[in-house]
C-alpha cells in the first residue's frame, strides 16, 4: 500500500534520562520512576496530567502492567506493555500518536528501564538468564548459538562474503560513534579509540571484535507525548512527529529470503519518507539502532543512503562522525553511549531536534530520523522528527 503524507499532531514534550551504566542496587522499576519524574519535570507536567502509559517490555520482571501501581498512576485511559524487541520504541510512538490524534488520551508516557548488570558479574552474563532454550530452539544452543552475538555475526560475515566488506570498515562506525560519545556527558565510553584499537580488541564472535558490540546498561529513559496544541503551553520546545512506521518481513531464514542482507528497514524507511513528505536527502541527522556496527551499515543501505553492498566503502571515510556529511548516532549510540534498546536513538533524536546537545549539537537539525531494530534484523521501526510542525 502506498503511503501518503501523515497529518499527525503528536509531539514529544518531555524527556527523562537517568544516570547510565554500572549503577548497582536499583531495580528497573526504580529507574523507570526516576526517568518518568525527570520527563514530567522537563515538560512542566504533573503525574495527574498523564492518562496513558506505554511500557517497553524487555523480559525484566518489573516491566509489566503492574508498573502502573508501582508508579502511582491512576485512571489511565490507555495502558499497555509492548514488545517487539529493539523496534518497540517506534511502535510505541506510533500507537501513542494514533491515540492522541483520536482523542483517546491527552498525555502519554513511554518508558524503557532495565537493570541487568550486577556487581562482580560480567556484562556478558547479564542477559544469559533470559530467553527460552527448550524445544526446537534448543538446537541453536546445542550448536553454541547463545544470545544475539552469533546470529548477527553470521549476518555480517555473509555481507563480507557477498560484497567484500571488511572488519576495518565496521570499525570505522565504532570509531565515529566513540568520537561522538566523547562529547556526550551521559556516555559510558569516552576514552579515545582509533581503528587500531578496534582491530586489537578481543574477538567476541568472528568477525565481531569487542567494540563492534553494544554496551550493557542499567538505567531508564522516558518521554512524554501530547498534541501540538497542548505543547504550546508547556516548558520545552515540542519535537513534532512526521512519520512512524513498522515493518516485520517475517522469518528471514526461509528459502527465498536474503538473511542478514535485506531487512525491514527498506520498507519501513520508504513508507516513513512518504508519510513525512520528504526524501532521504532532507534528513539532517540519523539516530540508527546499533546493537552491532553491522546493524548501522545494513540499515544505511536499506534506507537508501548508499547502494546494497556499498555500505563498507560508504562509512570508511568518517562521514558518520563529528564534522562528517551524515552525522549518525551523535550521542555515541549503543556502542559507546548507553544501551536502552530503541530509546537510545529516540532520546538523542529529541535532544538534537531541540538543539540541546551542547558540544555535539548539529547546526542543521530540521529533520532527524530514528530507527529501531529487533530480533535478528526481523523487526524494524522508523520515526521521523522535526522542530517544525508538519
Amino acid at each position: 500500500m502506498k503511503a501518503t503524507p501523515w497529518k499527525t499532531s503528536a509531539t514529544i514534550v518531555g524527556l527523562g534520562i537517568t544516570e547510565m551504566g554500572k549503577i548497582y542496587g536499583r531495580s528497573a522499576a526504580d529507574f523507570a520512576a526516576e526517568a518518568i519524574a525527570l520527563a514530567l519535570a522537563d515538560a512542566g507536567l504533573d503525574k495527574t496530567d498523564i492518562d496513558g502509559l506505554l511500557v517497553n517490555g524487555n523480559g525484566n520482571v518489573d516491566m509489566e502492567p503492574r508498573l502502573q501501581m508501582t508508579l502511582g498512576f491512576q485512571d489511565l485511559a490507555m495502558l499497555n506493555v509492548m514488545s517487539a524487541a529493539g523496534s518497540t520504541s517506534g511502535a510505541m510512538v506510533q500507537y501513542a500518536a494514533l491515540a492522541l490524534d483520536a482523542g483517546i488520551v491527552s498525555h502519554v508516557v513511554l518508558v524503557y528501564a532495565d537493570a541487568p548488570l550486577r556487581q562482580d558479574v560480567g556484562a556478558a552474563a547479564a542477559y544469559a538468564r533470559r530467553g527460552a532454550w527448550n524445544g526446537m530452539n534448543g538446537l541453536r544452543a546445542a550448536y553454541g548459538e547463545f544470545g544475539g552475538n552469533p546470529p548477527y555475526a553470521l549476518a555480517a560475515r555473509r555481507h563480507m562474503h557477498e560484497y567484500g566488506t571488511t572488519s576495518r570498515q565496521l570499525g570505522a562506525i565504532a570509531v565515529a560513534q566513540r568520537e561522538w560519545a566523547r562529547l556526550n556527558p551521559r556516555a559510558q565510553m569516552t576514552k579515545p579509540m582509533t581503528i587500531d584499537d578496534h582491530q586489537s580488541s578481543r574477538m567476541v564472535v568472528d568477525p565481531f571484535h569487542l567494540f563492534d558490540c553494544c554496551l550493557v546498561s542499567n538505567g531508564a529513559v522516558a518521554v512524554v507525548m501530547t498534541t501540538a496544541d497542548r505543547a504550546r503551553h508547556l516548558r520545552q520546545p515540542p519535537v513534532h512527529l512526521l512519520a512512524a512506521t513498522q515493518a516485520a518481513p517475517g522469518d528471514n531464514q526461509r528459502a527465498g529470503r536474503d538473511p542478514g542482507i535485506d531487512t525491514g528497514a527498506r520498507r519501513a524507511g520508504e513508507t516513513a519518507f512518504a508519510m513525512a513528505g520528504i526524501t532521504r536527502d532532507d534528513v539532517d541527522v540519523l539516530q540508527l539502532y546499533d546493537c552491532y556496527t553491522y546493524t548501522v551499515l545494513v540499515t544505511l543501505e536499506d534506507y537508501g543512503f548508499c547502494a546494497k553492498g556499498e555500505g563498507g566503502a560508504f562509512v570508511e571515510d568518517g562521514r558518520l562522525g563529528p564534522g562528517g556529511s551524515l552525522p549518525t548516532n551523535t550521542g555515541g549510540g549503543q556502542l559507546s553511549g548507553y544501551y536502552m534498546w530503541g530509546f537510545t536513538p529516540l532520546s538523542e533524536a529529541v535532544i538534537q531536534a531541540r538543539g540541546q546537545a551542547g558540544e555535539r549539537q548539529i547546526g542543521r537539525n530540521d529533520i532527524v530520523l530514528a530507527s529501531g531494530n529487533g530480533g535478528v534484523l526481523n523487526y524494524h521501526s522508523t520515526t521521523i522528527w522535526s522542530k517544525h510542525a508538519a
